[in-house]
């Protein structure tokens, strides 16, 4: 079984950018799932979903260095 890794997705609506820490499984270098957690679209709203397909990258964050969901990919 692969092991979860947490990435970080935006959250819409807000405002400002606030990063949402959620697990995905890596598929390949830079592409993860989001694997299937709580997720309540009433309180907030993630820009990508559990199940969604996504290319992950390093970003500068006011936090220094984050791995951060930037895309879908495609699969």
């Amino acid at each position: 079984m692969i092991e979860a890794t947490e990435i970080l997705v935006s959250l819409l609506n807000d405002g400002v950018d606030v990063w949402r820490p959620i697990l995905a499984r890596r598929v390949r270098s830079d592409i993860f799932r989001i694997v299937d957690q709580p997720y309540d679209r009433e309180i907030e709203k993630w820009q990508f979903e559990p199940g969604d397909l996504v290319v992950c990258e390093m970003i500068d964050s006011s936090d220094g260095l984050i791995l951060a969901a930037t895309g879908l990919a495609k699969s």
